[in-house]
């Protein structure tokens, strides 16, 4: 992104916070501390965008995979008095962190947290799920998707976030990092196995790092 397109995106993203409903002072300590500590949480602009897909879809079941702090399952919990979450956090520390905050919010009755590997605990799932929110190991999105298919019912939404990796997805894989291009070519190869599936229509939104919504029609 050009400084001059950055700074119209920082503009709007300003502008649009002015419009949207102030977080809660409880979230908004957790945004912030996050935030300060370089843990990734979800930027302004992908949070008004998932404010508005909740509200068309009115999910009742949740499913996130990666909780890091629970910001996210937080602010999707808030949105919705009626959603209950399940969210999966393999790092121990950060689960216990993500517990203590629904905790203070008022919310461990609706989030149910799981420990372990994503890739594994998928497989414990019975669902079925109307949303699935998607923010963890991105080099392991493939795998994860035949669990969230199967978990995900027709007519649910599944939004991934951070596709485009600071951009670099849009490079050729020998102008990538080469500590980079194992995940390089793992997110390439999961948006296109999800824009591909017959069972779901999909598109990649400039939102934040780049949001995949992807409706199951079948």
């Amino acid at each position: 992104m050009h400084g001059g397109d950055f700074m119209e995106k920082e503009r709007l993203d300003v502008y649009l916070s002015t419009l949207m409903p102030p977080l809660p002072p409880e979230l908004v300590e957790i945004e912030r501390a996050a935030r300060t500590e370089g843990v990734p949480v979800l930027r302004k602009d992908s949070q008004h965008l998932l404010r508005i897909l909740i509200a068309m879809q009115a999910p009742r079941r949740i499913l996130e995979i990666g909780t890091a702090v629970g910001f996210s399952a937080s602010f999707m919990a808030l949105l919705d008095t009626n959603v209950k979450i399940t969210t999966l956090e393999l790092d121990e520390r950060a689960a216990a962190r993500a517990e203590t905050n629904f905790e203070a919010l008022g919310l461990a009755e609706r989030i149910s947290l799981i420990r372990g590997d994503a890739a594994e605990t998928l497989k414990g799932l019975t669902g079925p799920f109307d949303f699935v929110f998607m923010d963890a190991a991105k080099g392991q999105y493939p795998v994860y998707f035949k669990e969230v298919k199967r978990l995900l019912v027709p007519g649910g939404l599944l939004v991934t976030d951070n596709c485009l990796q600071e951009g670099t997805l849009l490079e050729s894989r020998f102008a990538v990092k080469r500590r980079d291009r194992t995940i390089h070519e793992r997110m390439r190869e999961y948006l296109e196995t999800v824009f591909y599936d017959p069972d779901f229509v999909s598109d990649l939104i400039d939102s934040g790092d780049g949001v995949l919504v992807s409706k199951r029609i079948h």
